[in-house]
């Protein structure tokens, strides 16, 4: 039987909505102390250290624990798309398009048997040829925008492990990932942004849009010209247009005000209808120019989204910035990527979980935790934050900590005080200050 922690009411009835995900009543209570672990640990997030974050270390077994990431019967595509549920039904209006961001980042393991651990670029080192060995993740985050926030804010849904070179792609396994979106909200358009990196039929899903940036070598071709009614087969393409700044060099320009990174900027575009078909083939698609007033540096967008208008687009592709925060936040805030599982269940769970409860958080937080007072008090306490305007992941964590810290010390008899829970108090308070 397992412990039933103290947990507030607002984060355990987010918990109970995952219920349905899991076959056995033991197996979905390991959830909840694990992610209640991995939310309230300071500390490093390993097993042990959930368990620890938990309360639970004294009578809940490790072994149980990691039996539950590698053993146990539950789908994380599942616990996904329940929370991706979530965040549509709770965070977006009725009807609104879904804007999903794909990526990938690389979580550093060194053991020799850690599965899926291969060497692969690193994105995060200094050095653009970098190299690091690790498990490589492919993730989808839905993007939103919360009434506190001037910039919009992307949460962690989905993921794949990419395994290299003679496995599924990356751009392949983000179809996986979209396609899985698409089947949950058949009411919804979904536009689908990635880097440059993530271009290419396999992205072509029913009711989506690609939005993406074009590579310098992209070649781009007028739309292909209407059918004579001659026999022979029909073009598939136009006129040679050529790369983005052979058709910057040629381009006139216009000047628009776009909303992008928590910003109105003032930048000049020129619009042009294009088929990128080395990566597209023949489907039909807008190529954007982009570039600030006086500047030669120009940013090439390329989308199959024929019907949003170029500032749209614009402010779309900019968009794509925040799921670099998520990722940064859950690696440095939330401790993903430091359990040290190696067995392929495991390996294939616990970072996609993880993710989740960061997500989480913020829809905790958004849904229940938020004050307008927060800000001012984090000014109060730290004066040297005078031009912080928005509420961070950080203040959610730190909001949330507290509020599992409170829970738990009015959960004690006053008669009989337990000494442990206001030693952890006083740790959640000391890691939240920090």
């Amino acid at each position: 039987m397992l412990p039933s922690p103290t947990l507030p009411a607002t984060w355990r009835g987010l918990l109970e909505m995952f219920r349905p995900a899991f076959r056995r009543s033991r197996t979905f209570g390991l959830f909840v102390l694990l992610a209640t672990g991995l939310v309230a640990q300071a500390a490093r997030r390993t097993v042990v250290g959930m368990l620890v974050g938990a309360g639970v270390a004294a009578v809940v077994s490790f072994h149980a624990c990691c039996r539950f990431f590698s053993h146990h019967r539950w789908d994380v595509d599942r616990i996904g798309l329940v929370l991706a549920r979530l965040i549509v039904d709770r965070l977006l209006d009725a009807g609104a398009p879904i804007v999903v961001v794909v990526d990938d980042t690389l979580f550093r393991r060194w053991g020799p048997k850690v599965f899926g651990a291969f060497w692969t670029h690193d994105g995060s080192g200094q050095d653009p040829n970098a190299l690091g060995r690790g498990n490589r993740w492919v993730i989808a985050g839905i993007l939103v925008r919360l009434p506190f926030c001037a910039h919009p804010v992307c949460l962690p849904v989905l993921l794949r492990l990419w395994r290299g070179r003679g496995t599924a792609s990356p751009v392949q396994l983000a179809r996986e990932l979209i396609l899985l979106l698409a089947q949950e909200f058949p009411d919804r358009c979904i536009h689908t942004v990635g880097d440059a990196a993530y271009h290419g039929k396999a992205l072509l899903v029913e009711r989506t849009t690609v939005t993406t940036r074009l590579p310098a070598n992209a070649a781009l071709y007028a739309p292909a010209p209407p059918g004579t009614g001659k026999r022979g087969r029909p073009r598939l393409k136009g006129h040679r247009l050529g790369t983005p700044a052979e058709i910057a060099a040629a381009a006139t320009w216009r000047q628009v005000t776009v909303s992008r990174y928590g910003r109105r900027d003032t930048v000049e575009i020129t619009v042009i209808d294009s088929i990128w078909y080395g990566a597209f083939g023949n489907t039909e698609g807008r190529t954007v120019l982009v570039r600030e007033p006086g500047s030669e540096k120009v940013l090439a967008i390329f989308t199959t989204d024929t019907t949003s208008d170029t500032e749209t687009v614009v402010a779309r592709y900019a968009d794509r910035w925040p799921i670099e925060v998520a990722i940064a936040g859950g690696k440095q805030l939330l401790g993903i990527g430091q359990a040290r599982n190696r067995l392929q269940r495991a390996v294939e769970r616990t970072v996609p979980l993880s993710f989740c409860v960061y997500s989480l958080v913020v829809v905790w937080y958004t849904l229940h935790g938020y004050h307008p007072d927060d800000l001012t008090g984090r000014r109060a306490d730290q004066p040297w934050y005078s031009h912080k305007d928005d509420i961070a992941f950080e203040d959610m964590l730190a909001k949330l900590r507290r509020s599992l810290v409170a829970a738990r010390i009015t959960g004690v008899d006053a008669a009989q005080p337990d000494p442990r829970k206001y030693r952890d108090y006083e740790l959640a308070c000391a890691a939240a200050a920090a």
